[in-house]
């Protein structure tokens, strides 16, 4: 990451057309919007990096303003969602889209990235037992 697109205060890559990061409930919350394909990926990927750098994040990865996701984006998540294990935490999906379910599905990612339909009213304390193995 370029330091012209990073927040300089906290770390955090400025917003973009695609992606952009907020912390909000004890969570922080990654929303994607518009198409995330191979020419995008990067923009979300840029804040996930942010988002799993800590110790055990919580990450939350809002995708309900997802136009189009393809396998660049699931691979994004994956990348994001190992990375957020290692450091002790977890990662997320929120989305009702029926397209997105699909696609998690046939995939074989729905047991990794079971979708929420909606924020958490509060985090829930990180056990690692909660952890499905990655697929």
């Amino acid at each position: 990451m370029t330091p012209e697109f990073e927040d300089r205060v906290t770390g955090t890559p400025t917003a973009n057309p695609y992606a952009r990061t907020r912390a909000e409930g004890g969570f922080t919350v990654v929303e994607a919007a518009g198409e995330i394909d191979l020419a995008t990926a990067g923009f979300l990927s840029e804040h996930l990096d942010a988002a799993t750098a800590t110790a055990r994040p919580d990450v939350l990865v809002d995708l309900r303003q997802v136009e189009f996701f393809d396998c660049s984006g699931l691979r994004v998540l994956c990348r994001a969602d190992t990375r957020a294990r290692g450091r002790g935490g977890r990662l997320r999906v929120v989305t009702d889209e029926p397209r997105l379910h699909r696609l998690l599905r046939a995939a074989g990612l729905w047991r990794r990235f079971p979708p929420l339909p909606g924020f958490p009213e509060s985090p829930e304390p990180l056990a690692p037992s909660e952890f499905p193995e990655a697929e």
